[in-house]
């Protein structure tokens, strides 16, 4: 049984959390003028936690709780009164994280791509396909969540805005992943064609939501050429960071965990598949 174990996830976490500890310290020590008490709170928690993954087993259990906790604090906390976007701000703790989510998923799945072109193992590809069907799923989430802000904010569900168009071929430019991946027959040049397809699909997914957005003028999404609105003082205080940032964690490691099962099933089908 332990052939079927994703063997890197504990450290691949580990370094995500303690990668998160010192991106948040340098950020909160130099753009962000908080408090140093949640300064320097926020600055070690992340590093605390990668601590605790890495010497424990917990963290599907933590990622539950911080879900949890997500949904509960992010209905029932303070929010900001903006203007037109009234209590849908709120939507800032699940769409946002869900994008936060997605890209390192897909990052993680390409990582596993270039493994399996560097060393042609099987759990790798299996690995690399599954995390990229957790970065579709998020893709899904977000941009249903993201069309349901938009309906209360622009008043249309579709408006054709510069991000939107963008995220859309990004999301179908990853589903043509997936339909590569159903068209050969040899499990072997499948894995290799598919595994340089997710190279260059995640590096289209960056281009696609983070470069072209800022790119294009007149974009109604705060994603646009006016820079991201989930580290904006007027978008996001304090009491917000308190949820925004767990929940980032959080929907990460729900993310992670699906793809664990997915990727464990996948293994133990192949192996009961081979003594046949």
């Amino acid at each position: 049984m332990k052939d079927t174990q994703i063997f890197t996830f504990k450290s691949t976490l580990t370094g995500f959390l303690l990668a998160l500890g010192i991106v948040g310290s340098l950020y909160f020590a130099f753009v962000t003028p908080v408090s140093n008490g949640v300064k320097y709170s926020l600055m070690i928690l992340p590093l605390i936690l990668g601590y605790l993954v890495y010497h424990t087993k917990v963290w599907k259990e933590f990622g539950s709780f911080l879900m949890i906790y997500t949904l509960i604090a992010g209905i029932m906390i303070d929010v900001p009164r903006l203007n037109i976007v009234n209590e849908s701000i709120r939507n800032l703790f699940f769409h946002v994280p869900m994008w936060f989510g997605m890209i390192i998923l897909s990052l993680a799945s390409m990582i596993y791509a270039i493994k399996y072109l560097n060393g042609g193992v099987e759990k790798h590809d299996i690995a690399s396909s599954e995390l990229a069907n957790a970065t579709m799923l998020f893709g899904i989430l977000g941009m249903g969540s993201g069309m349901i802000w938009a309906q209360y904010t622009w008043g249309k569900f579709w408006s054709g805005d510069p991000k939107q168009i963008y995220t859309a071929i990004g999301m179908l430019i990853y589903a043509g992943y997936f339909i590569l991946r159903g068209a050969f027959n040899d499990d072997i040049q499948k894995a290799r064609i598919s595994a340089i397809f997710n190279i260059f699909a995640f590096t289209a997914l960056i281009v696609c939501l983070y470069v072209l957005p800022r790119l294009t003028p007149n974009s109604l999404h705060p994603g646009g050429q006016e820079g991201n609105p989930a580290f904006g003082e007027y978008d996001l205080n304090n009491t917000m960071r308190v949820v925004f940032y767990p929940a980032i964690i959080g929907w990460t490691l729900m993310g992670a965990w699906i793809s664990e099962i997915r990727i464990r099933t996948k293994l133990v089908y192949n192996k009961l598949y081979e003594n046949i």
